[in-house]
């Protein structure tokens, strides 16, 4: 099993990330280059418990991630539900507040891949995407 586990403080308040995060198109700056669409709307609200998302990372074949839980403000599970070379694939993006009126995110994503190999090529890059990504963002 492959773990990939991200701390990162921000100067913006929780709702502010949370409400950045929580929208499947902006995960596009933290997956660069990945190419990021909804395409079904969730139970409650579009980016909620039930939508689902495709990606497109350079020319690799699409997949697509559900989301399988949502609390705002606080937590953001969501699973590969079709075409991936991963499998048992988990990500969750918890939130909360600083004392400074700052955020924190915690990330953990888990999975394991298909074939040998794959899982620790695809933790190496995904980690470095995931960190450059989370440092560029100005919200």
């Amino acid at each position: 099993m492959q773990r990939i586990e991200i701390n990162r403080s921000f100067p913006f308040p929780v709702e502010k990330l949370f409400d950045f995060l929580s929208d499947h198109e902006n995960l596009e700056l933290i997956f660069a280059p990945a190419r990021i669409r909804r395409i079904k709307d969730g139970e409650d609200t579009p980016n909620g418990v039930g939508s689902v998302r495709r990606m497109r990372i350079l020319l690799a074949p699409p997949f697509e991630e559900t989301v399988t839980e949502v609390v705002p403000n606080e937590r953001i599970a969501y699973r590969i539900s079709k075409g991936s070379p991963l499998k048992n694939h988990q990500g969750v993006m918890s939130f909360s507040a600083q004392p400074d009126g700052g955020s924190r995110l915690h990330y953990v994503i888990t999975f394991q891949g298909k074939l040998p190999l794959v899982g620790p090529l695809v933790k190496a890059g995904l980690q470095r995407g995931i960190e450059r990504g989370l440092s560029r963002l100005r919200l």
